[in-house]
């Protein structure tokens, strides 16, 4: 290669790189920058905010070095980037395709009958329930609210484990592609669909895997290749590439950040009523995430950031003292497939629930009469079972999930009370509560530290 064009390469390279740095410096700015409605600020929130920003850094780096024609499954939330109130109990998994090509998804389960409605096994076992969903975007890279108007954004196919057709062996696969072959019989996600007049290709395939029992439900097996890439090898990445990359890392880090401080603030009124948010208009109404209550059980989903299309929602904030306490109430109709409640931050990072009980879902709770579920949440330990531990947090997200294969009718869907109460009286909330003990909430903390070095492995 000559001389001139090396240097000329050099610069470019440069430059793109300088470029990058730009764009970090501007999802920084989110931190502090008022106008980009960041969190209200104390010591512990600004040191979070910058783990916040980082988090967004490394999942622009993952993505950037993704390949839609040569995919594979990533965690694209995870300890280290945790994010978009996100659910303690799953994990994210995602991988960039091109859903004008077809490929294969192949995996492997531990005893799944629960999937098919019948007893869980007493022992290692799947994760409590599964779902692949295909998008045709991934929520926030815009930077913009704007994204979220009906039609911009969808699902090409969505499949869940209640659906999928599993061997005895535990083994499954999946056909993903633009058209269904005629007489296929097996597993199908269908890759481009129209939708309102526009043609939308599947570009992101998400796998969510929710844990019930963390002592002994554990990941899939997964892998996923498109059809024909073994005769199609992978060009090495030239400086054109790499200026694309490093495009593509500086963009997903300002936008995601600027995107969901905006969504927070704005659109889910975290911090009261504003101009565009969901409850505009009725002046009746509390803001969409009101304080120390809960909005009513919802099934907004993709319309709201993208959220799980088989879950019903629901959540609010909570500012609490030293001396207060949440007491949160769910009367169940219909058992759901899942049930999670946990703490976030207001950067909207799930709580720490590997050290502390940030978290508790229905496998992990004790219930004084079926079909009702209470928590209790404060910063410091009840004595009663299911208490979800802030970590010291004043001011943060409360978030309930119910998972339905097929929603039911909003007359059976879940009910939900919350109030707020003296610290020194929970226990008048829980009368036929037994004392949690010391030695009890230690062994609890230590089943978690195994399964989240489980469930996060990198090996």
């Amino acid at each position: 290669m000559p001389e001139a064009t090396v240097e000329q390469t050099k610069q470019q390279l440069r430059a793109a790189f300088d470029a990058m740095i730009e764009k970090l410096q501007a999802a920084r700015d989110a931190i502090d920058t008022p106008e980009l409605h960041p969190v209200p600020a104390d010591q512990r929130t600004l040191a979070e905010g910058y783990r916040y920003v980082i988090g967004f850094i490394l999942n622009g780096i993952e993505r950037a070095l993704s390949d839609p024609l040569h995919p594979r499954f990533r965690r694209s939330i995870q300890p280290m980037n945790r994010s978009t109130i996100d659910n303690s109990d799953a994990v994210y998994l995602g991988a960039e395709i091109d859903g004008n090509h077809s490929y294969w998804l192949r995996g492997r389960a531990l005893d799944s009958r629960h999937w098919r409605g019948e007893a869980a096994v007493n022992g290692p076992r799947a994760p409590r329930y599964v779902i692949f969903e295909l998008a045709s975007g991934y929520a926030g890279d815009s930077g913009k609210l704007s994204e979220m108007v009906p039609g911009s954004r969808i699902n090409t196919s969505t499949l869940d484990c209640h659906a999928l057709q599993v061997a005895d062996d535990g083994s499954f696969e999946i056909l993903i592609a633009p058209e269904k072959p005629a007489d296929y019989p097996g597993n199908f996600m269908l890759s481009r669909r129209e939708s309102r007049g526009n043609i939308h290709v599947g570009r992101f395939l998400s796998c969510r895997e929710l844990f019930y029992d963390w002592a002994n439900e554990d990941l899939l097996d997964l892998e996923i290749l498109r059809i024909g890439c073994e005769q199609e090898p992978r060009p090495p990445l030239d400086p054109a590439g790499a200026i694309a990359m490093m495009d593509h890392i500086g963009d997903v880090a300002r936008n995601q950040v600027h995107f969901w401080n905006a969504f927070n603030t704005i659109t889910l009124e975290t911090y009261g009523k504003v101009r565009g948010g969901l409850t505009e208009g009725d002046a009746r109404s509390k803001p969409f995430m009101p304080t120390n209550d809960m909005n009513p059980p919802n099934a907004l989903g993709i319309a709201t950031g993208g959220g799980q299309s088989t879950n019903i929602y629901a959540g609010g904030v909570y500012l609490l003292n030293d001396d207060e306490a949440l007491v949160i109430e769910s009367r169940l109709q219909l058992e759901p497939s899942f049930m999670g409640f946990h703490l976030s931050n207001l950067w909207g990072e799930s709580l720490d629930f590997e050290s502390y009980q940030s978290n508790l879902n229905a496998e992990q709770m004790e219930s004084e009469e079926p079909g009702v579920y209470r928590w209790v949440v404060c910063h410091k330990d009840p004595g009663v079972p299911n208490w979800v531990d802030t970590t010291g947090l004043p001011h943060g997200y409360l978030t309930i999930r119910w998972t339905y294969p097929e929603q039911p009718p909003r007359e059976l869907w879940p009910s939900l009370n919350v109030q707020k109460v003296a610290w020194d009286k929970v226990a008048d909330h829980f009368p036929n509560a037994r004392v949690v003990s010391v030695e009890e909430r230690q062994a609890a903390i230590l089943m978690r530290h195994r399964h989240v070095q489980r469930r996060y492995r990198q090996y």
